[in-house]
């Protein structure tokens, strides 16, 4: 089938309003690349905000070496965080979603610009406001959640909601590769991580995702929000559960998924 990238956008678009899966683009439309499925990605996001939502920040996924090895890769890749995916409260509700999983992160707010390929750890942490505890909810439009790496940027990195815990943080406060976590479903223990987890620490990332920006013509902008990363595996949710994640020290994140 012919390259068509802002139809394969449209195509992707419908899917993630109408919460409608789709079959692979890889399986239909040969030789896709990965600037391809960035130009994608790109072009869907904007049809979001030509009808009003902003953009707040971006998201990294792939930032552990195991999953980069099951999809065959030695770097992260990056989605867009809009207004209209963030939630203001700790419900989640499973309108507009098909079949979401939420894993925990820890979210960097920015209070300067950080761009170009050059830059270091250092320079992340003068550019941080605050960190925060935060859940990110991946939704694949991919047929049984499976994709390749390029179906998965095109489909904005799976990024379908995001929340942020009401308290911030000093990004010095906390060794954030050792803060542990502990995500329960419904009172059991469903898995436990460490920020280690992120890149071998989630400010590691934030260069990472800066340096990735770079090559795009795109930066972290002053009041963006960055999410580094899984630092556990996702989990399935469904109406009537309950998730609450304990990051060691930065406290607790009671998310309730209701129809």
């Amino acid at each position: 089938m012919a390259l068509s990238l802002p139809s394969i956008a449209d195509e992707l678009y419908r899917h993630q309003t109408a919460a409608t899966e789709l079959k692979k683009l890889t399986l239909r439309y040969e030789g896709l690349t990965v600037d391809d499925a960035y130009e994608i990605q790109r072009l869907t996001m904007q049809k979001y905000m030509a009808e009003g939502a902003r953009l707040v920040g971006w998201k990294m996924g792939l930032t552990s070496k195991a999953k980069q090895r099951s999809v065959g890769v030695d770097e992260p890749i990056f989605g867009h965080l809009l207004s209209t995916m963030e939630l203001e409260r700790p419900v989640l509700s499973m309108q507009g979603l098909i079949h979401p999983r939420v894993e925990p992160e820890i979210a960097f707010v920015f209070r300067s610009r950080l761009e170009g390929p050059n830059v270091t750890a250092r320079d992340v942490w003068l550019a941080t406001e605050c960190v925060v505890p935060a859940v990110e909810v991946i939704d694949s439009r991919y047929e049984n959640f499976s994709f390749t790496l390029v179906d998965v940027i095109a489909d904005n990195a799976s990024s379908a909601r995001f929340y942020l815990a009401d308290q911030a943080y000093s990004p010095y406060a906390f060794r954030l590769d050792e803060v542990g976590v502990v995500m329960r479903l419904n009172g059991d223990v469903a898995q436990t991580g460490a920020g280690a987890a992120v890149l071998g620490h989630p400010v590691r990332s934030v260069v990472e995702q800066v340096r990735m920006l770079t090559r795009f013509g795109a930066a972290i902008e002053p009041g963006m929000v960055v999410l580094t990363g899984g630092i556990t595996e996702a989990i399935y949710v469904h109406p009537g559960d309950r998730v609450e994640i304990a990051f060691a020290g930065m406290g607790v994140i009671e998310l309730d998924v209701i129809e």
